[in-house]
Parts: structure tokens; C-alpha cells; sequence
């Protein structure tokens, strides 16, 4: 009934009898739009995936560094699958022991938000073995002794994550004896539709055309954005009319796009410090739909605050935006060290502003992490340096190589956070340019 009532206030003069309906204004078709789009991200990504030759409820192991989406961890070992699950069939997922290293197996929904996580730290009494992910509700006969794990949704996207450490071939074994197998024959559903468009070319107004396929049959948890979603459905009728789709698409270029770049510069409703922005909300997002388009933009498929927090770098101490032509240091000092705030690895990577992928370099490098061998000063302080050719007076280990001619970012990692950066007081210290 919601829905019909919805397409009769948004027919537009579609013949004798019908009135035309209002137009939406240009800010709550930005605010559409921006909906809209966290959800095309992952059907964009989900047909990249599968045009890879994904099968359902089949692992892919990836090799170390292997992954191409915005803002990859190259600190672990990935495999990656989309998983279908319905009232007849549950997925069994078989997890090694693992002991001294960071893993996880990160199962999320449609929109990006994650819904389960199976490691050590939610399952200390039997973090290893047979999980049986189910659908919530179903009558499934599982295999004795396998941990059942209900799932909100029939469908979702799965990273187990492996780090690779000290001993990155032991991280390899272990990534390989992760498994997964179906009980049954779910129904599969079909893939989305949507625009695939490149990240430094965000789509226009065929976000709305696409609108029904992206939304129907993939719910948004999200109790309270119902109304974004009904808009997003009736602006993509509306724009079967010529002239209220050049309106609507001139609308998401000028003020939508203008939307998203203030956005960006807080991770949504996050907070900015000392040139770092950390994301008020990542991987649970509740209401901040925002938040969540950002990060589904930046930085796809990411965790929940406890099990890692990401802070991205774009500007200096003066804030300008950091410039790959120049030289700029970060230092912590002793007392401050980046190892305290992370149970388990911290890191550092370089990534352009447009695709948000690692920084080419003839080195090959990529990270400054814990295992980088890194030096620290006399005084006990720790300083990473970012530049396009090492600097004559700096520890090979603490330079990450920048090629010049671009503006960039960093994104720094503490997995399993602690202290400051887990209740959210720690910033990382200011980008000096030298």
C-alpha cells in the first residue's frame, strides 16, 4: 500500500485526469542520491566480483595484496565470498586454529553493514571449529557440535581476514584452511543490474534510474531510513520525464556531488584532528547513512570499531592537502607509540584521492607497519617519513615511498584497538612538511 501511494504522488502528467506531482527539492534529492548510492557501491561491487567468477558460497583466496577495491589491508591474507542462505540451507564455515595473530571471519549485508564476525575475542571459549551460518529462523539440521550464527539476511559478503605477521607462508596456510560448504540448495538470487562506474566518476542520474533494482528485495536494517528509500524509488519514476531527469541529474552534479566532497572530509559525521579524520561510525552505521556512502566509497567492506579503527590523513599541521612533491614527517614520541594502541598491528599506507588505491612506487613498498623494522630515536620516539625519494638521513624502514605529481592520503590502522583510540580521544600526531 506504501509503495502505491507513493507512485500516485509522483506520476507526472501522465495523461488526462492526472495532476502533476511536486517536485522534490534539490537538497532532499541529494540526500537521496547519497542513499541511493552507498547501495550501488556494493552491487557495483558485487558484479565486479562475480564477472571475476565468484560462486556463491565458495571461498576465493586471494594472495597477499592481491585485492583491488579502495583502501586494501595489506597487513593480511584475504579470502573473500558471497554467501546464500534461506530457509532450507545454512553455510558451514570451518575455522582453524589460529593462536598469536589477528583473524576474523566478517560477514556483511547489502549496504555494507556488518551483521556478524566470528574470531576469538566473540567466541573465547570455541574460537575455532565448524560455524553454521544460518538465516534467522530457519529449521536446519547443522552438524553436531557446530556453533550456529543466525544471519538477518539471506545474502551477504564474507572477508575472513589472516594477518600475515612475522610469518606471512604460515598466514597463507592458515588462509587456506578456512572452508566453506553449503548444507542444501538455496535459491540464488540475481545479480543487481546497476551502473559500474569508476570511483573518480561517481553516476549521474541513472543512480535513480537503477533505483528499483538496487533497493528491491535487499533491505535496509537501518530502522528509520525508510523514507530516503521511498524517495529514492519515486525520484527514479519521475525521471522517466525528459525534463525532470536533465533537472535531477543537473542537481546531483552540482549540489549532491558538492554534498559528498564536504562529507568526505569528515568520514560523514566524524571528526577532523590534527589533519586526521576519524569516522564517528564505521561498519554499524544506524541512521548515519552518510557515514556509511562514505565509507562504502573510500573504503569498502569495513569492520566494526572493535576489531579495527581507521584514521585518514589528507592534510598537514598548516592543513594543506599533502602533496606527493613534498617531504612531511610523522613523529610520535615515547610515550605515545602507535604498538600501544593496537592489541594486535598498526600500519600505514598511501593511497590517491580519486580511486583510493596504494601508490604505485618502483620499490614495490606499499606500508609501514609493526614488522617494518622501523628505528626510533634516541629518545625512544618513533618518526615515518613520506616522500618521493628517501631522505639521506632517514632509516630506510621508516620512509614510505610517494611519487611525485599527486595529492594523496594515509590511512592508519590500529587493529583491535586500545585505549585512546578505541574510546575515541587519540588522534595521531600532525604531518609536517620539512
Amino acid at each position: 500500500m506504501k509503495r502505491i501511494l507513493a507512485f500516485l504522488l509522483t506520476l507526472t502528467l501522465a495523461g488526462p485526469g492526472f495532476a502533476q506531482a511536486p517536485s522534490y527539492s534539490d537538497q532532499e534529492i541529494s540526500d537521496a542520491y547519497i542513499y541511493l548510492l552507498g547501495r550501488l557501491l556494493i552491487t557495483r561491487q558485487q558484479q565486479l566480483d562475480f564477472k571475476d567468477g565468484f560462486k556463491w558460497n565458495e571461498l576465493v583466496h586471494r594472495k597477499p595484496g592481491e585485492v583491488d577495491w579502495p583502501n586494501p589491508n595489506l597487513d593480511v591474507a584475504y579470502s573473500e565470498a558471497w554467501v546464500a542462505v534461506d530457509e532450507s540451507s545454512c553455510t558451514i564455515v570451518s575455522v582453524p586454529k589460529v593462536e598469536g595473530r589477528y583473524y576474523t571471519v566478517h560477514f556483511l549485508n547489502g549496504w555494507g553493514e556488518t551483521i556478524a564476525n566470528i574470531n576469538e575475542r566473540l567466541f573465547p571459549k570455541r574460537p575455532f571449529g565448524e560455524f553454521a551460518m544460518c538465516m534467522r529462523g530457519a529449521k536446519v539440521d547443522i552438524p553436531d557440535g557446530a556453533t550456529r550464527i543466525d544471519l538477518p539476511v539471506k545474502y551477504s559478503r564474507v572477508l575472513a581476514r589472516v594477518e600475515l605477521g612475522s610469518d606471512p607462508e604460515r598466514a597463507i596456510e592458515l588462509q587456506h584452511q578456512f572452508k566453506f560448504q553449503a548444507t542444501g540448495t538455496p535459491k540464488l538470487p540475481d545479480i543487481p543490474a546497476t551502473p559500474i562506474f569508476e570511483l573518480e566518476h561517481l553516476p549521474g542520474v541513472e543512480a535513480f534510474e537503477a533505483a528499483d533494482v538496487a533497493l528491491d528485495g535487499e533491505p535496509d536494517l537501518s530502522v528509520g531510513l525508510e523514507g530516503l528509500g521511498d524517495k529514492a524509488h519515486a525520484i527514479g519514476r519521475a525521471v522517466k520525464d525528459p525534463e525532470e531527469r536533465a533537472r535531477v541529474d543537473k542537481v546531483i552534479r552540482s549540489r549532491a556531488f558538492g554534498d559528498i566532497g564536504k562529507a568526505s572530509a569528515r568520514i560523514g559525521h566524524g571528526t577532523v584532528q590534527n589533519g586526521w579524520a576519524r569516522p564517528g561510525v564505521v561498519g554499524e552505521y544506524g541512521l548515519d547513512y552518510l557515514a556509511r556512502t562514505m565509507v562504502n566509497n573510500g573504503g569498502i567492506w569495513a569492520n566494526i570499531k572493535p576489531e579495527v579503527l581507521y584514521y585518514r590523513g589528507s592534510l598537514d599541521e598548516a592543513g594543506a592537502e599533502l602533496q606527493s612533491d613534498n617531504v612531511y614527517t610523522l613523529t610520535f614520541p615515547k610515550d605515545g607509540l602507535p604498538a600501544q594502541y593496537a592489541t594486535f598491528f598498526w600500519s600505514v599506507i598511501a593511497v590517491d584521492s580519486h580511486r583510493f588505491r596504494v601508490l604505485p612506487n618502483p620499490l614495490h613498498r606499499f606500508l609501514i607497519n609493526n614488522q617494518s623494522g622501523v628505528q626510533y630515536g634516541p629518545d625512544g620516539s618513533l618518526t615515518l617519513y613520506f616522500a618521493d625519494q628517501k631522505p639521506a638521513d632517514v632509516p630506510d624502514a621508516n620512509w614510505l615511498p610517494t611519487p611525485k605529481g599527486q595529492k594523496y592520503r594515509l590511512t592508519f590502522r590500529f587493529y583491535r584497538p586500545t585505549e585512546g583510540v578505541a574510546n575515541g580521544t587519540y588522534y595521531p600526531p600532525p604531518l609536517v612538511k620539512r
